[in-house]
């Protein structure tokens, strides 16, 4: 559900879902790219809900869904990366 005030929430659409990232620790990164990374976090993470569907983990329990430890080869392939591992971790 998404927040529009303090006290009311409203479901998204049909064929919508949101998602909430409670945390995602970047070691070894600047901290001024971490707006960066998340923009690209949900850009990649987006098309592959759009190509692929929702995975069947997400479907079953999505209250917790755990991308694991990621080790990133660089910056600009950070966001698909991740996606990648959060995505990949709802198919269990």
């Amino acid at each position: 559900k998404s927040a529009t005030s303090a006290d009311q929430f409203v479901s998204p659409g049909p064929g919508e879902i949101e998602v909430h990232i409670e945390e995602l620790v970047l070691h070894g990164f600047d901290p001024r790219s971490r707006w960066s990374v998340a923009d690209a976090v949900q850009s990649e993470l987006r098309g592959l809900l759009s190509a692929k569907g929702l995975p069947a983990g997400w479907q079953m329990s999505a209250e917790k869904i755990s991308a694991g430890r990621v080790n990133l080869t660089n910056l600009p392939n950070a966001g698909r990366e991740i996606a990648a591992a959060i995505y990949e971790g709802g198919q269990s």
